[in-house]
């Protein structure tokens, strides 16, 4: 104050706006300072929810590698699965293959174990043909040898009615033969109906070849 007293009035006016400048400085300066203070204030708390944006974004982010990482291990074992798929369709299909040929072969054992049954038989038949054509030749033998034992028993009769000496030993010696041929003739006759029923069954074998 007692410096301004002492000055003159001119220089008290310039000093005074001098001052005044001075201070309308400073108020601007404290402004923005103040401006400075509140964008500093706002940048702290941009960078904070930035920080926190950031750190939420990076978990976002791992969840997202993690999912994707998943993803992938699913189309991995998806595109397994159709393969097993496409494998299981063709075993199935050489499954049905299998049974089909199984059946087959099956059906080929039975015909073969048919046809070794018809060879046997056949051969059998043959044997049995060759059998009957010799029971013919023993019919005829022995319908031959029944007629001859039907003339010994003849001649027994008469031997037996017949009172001459000198005959005698001859119809003895006819009566021995005789029994003799009627034995051949009853042995005969059982080959006989054995070669009957070898002939019946010769038949039928004809039949089946």
């Amino acid at each position: 104050m007692l410096i301004l007293e002492r000055c003159p009035p001119l220089q008290l006016h310039i000093a005074l706006q001098r001052t005044a400048t001075q201070y309308t400085t400073l108020q601007c300066t404290a402004t923005h300072c103040y401006t400075l203070q509140h964008a500093a204030t706002h940048c702290n708390t941009l960078q904070h929810t930035l920080q926190h944006t950031l750190l939420h974004a990076a978990t976002h982010c791992s969840t997202l590698q993690h999912t994707t990482t998943r993803c992938n291990t699913l189309q991995h074992n998806a595109t397994h699965c159709n393969t097993l798929q496409h494998a299981a369709t063709r075993c199935n299909t050489l499954q049905h293959t299998l049974q089909l040929a199984a059946t087959q072969f099956n059906m080929l054992q039975h015909t073969a174990i048919l046809w070794n049954m018809l060879k046997f038989t056949a051969t059998h038949c043959n044997t049995l043909q060759h059998s009957a054509a010799f029971c013919n030749t023993l019919q005829h033998t022995a319908t031959t040898l029944q007629h001859s034992a039907t003339h010994c028993n003849t001649l027994q009769h008469t031997a037996t009615h017949c009172n001459t000496p000198l005959h005698t030993d001859t119809l003895q010696h006819t009566a021995a033969l005789c029994k003799s041929l009627q034995h051949t003739a009853t042995t005969l006759q059982h080959i006989a109906t054995h070669c009957n029923t070898l002939q019946h069954t010769a038949i039928h074998c004809n039949t089946l070849q």
